[in-house]
């Protein structure tokens, strides 16, 4: 039997890997938290809705300001393969960031297969274009944006590194200074053969121009690497090949060991300031919070 990856021979090999939703006993736990907490930060927290970055009614950020001037930009890409969820799930991860003075920017997108992946990386790129032009109106300051973003937005947050801004937006080359990958997909050839490509539609094309993995260049923003301890073994491959590679081109990162986690609660770190994984972030943005910790659930 031929080779499809690697040294997986079969689709229901592959998805038994990718396919995150059964890797847990009951992935409807993790969507009521999610929204639960999300509903429960809007509440609580200062927050701008629904804010347009593009042309079309998915391209829209939250904004959850920081309470003193020029704070550091966290800029969150949520997850779900790329074809399913919305940032509004993802509310939650605003709480320990917010809390400790960070400007946190939750970006929505369309979704496959309305769309093409291809459009999606454009979508996230505009969104960190207009933040750059526009974030001081919310305390943020433009030379400090941080990308962070989980499981297919981890994916997007390697891409929006490996832009080049100064080429193709007429931004500052660094205008990313630092990227945070949770549970990311870098290497995208296996969902060609998965139950995902119906809506992904991948092409060798594609999978070769969207996988920051074959696409690796030096930069000068650091990158945080994490993920559960107990995701699936491809999920953890994948980053600690990324890593390995993102290294050995002369590019600064470290991993963030969250053992015991599996794909769903590698993030939900964020709604406490003093969580393990956000002060990874603010060591990263060399950010010391300057306001008491506010702590949420998630």
């Amino acid at each position: 039997m031929a080779v499809l990856y690697r040294n997986f021979e079969t689709r229901a090999e592959i998805d038994r890997e990718y396919d995150v939703e059964n890797s847990v006993p009951d992935f409807m736990v993790y969507a009521r938290q999610y929204d639960q907490s999300s509903s429960d930060a809007r509440r609580r927290l200062e927050v701008t809705e629904n804010v347009r970055y593009g042309p079309t009614v998915e391209e829209y950020v939250d904004i959850f300001p920081a309470t003193r001037r020029r704070a550091p930009v966290l800029l969150f890409i949520h997850g779900g393969y790329w074809r399913i969820l919305s940032a509004k799930e993802f509310s939650f991860v605003a709480l320990g960031p917010q809390a400790a003075d960070v400007t946190t920017v939750v970006v929505n997108y369309a979704l496959c297969p309305a769309v093409t992946l291809d459009e999606i990386v454009r979508q996230i790129r505009a969104a960190i274009h207009w933040t750059y032009e526009n974030i001081t109106a919310y305390n943020g300051d433009p030379h400090r944006i941080y990308v962070s973003g989980h499981s297919a937005g981890g994916h997007m947050t390697a891409t929006a590194l490996l832009t080049e801004w100064a080429k193709d937006y007429a931004l500052p080359r660094d205008v990313v200074k630092g990227g945070v990958s949770i549970s990311g997909l870098f290497d995208l050839t296996p969902l060609q053969h998965s139950f995902l490509q119906p809506d992904l539609r991948l092409d060798h094309a594609s999978v070769q121009r969207n996988s920051p993995l074959f696409r690796i260049r030096y930069v000068t923003a650091p990158l945080l690497i994490t993920y559960g301890g107990d995701e699936t073994s491809e999920f953890c491959r994948q980053s600690e090949d990324f890593l390995s590679a993102w290294m050995a081109a002369g590019n600064k990162a470290r991993s963030h060991a969250q053992p015991g986690r599996n794909h769903f609660t590698a993030i939900t770190d964020f709604v406490d300031t003093n969580s393990p994984l956000c002060q990874a972030i603010f060591k990263m943005m060399n950010h010391t919070p300057r306001r008491a910790p506010v702590r949420g659930t998630a």
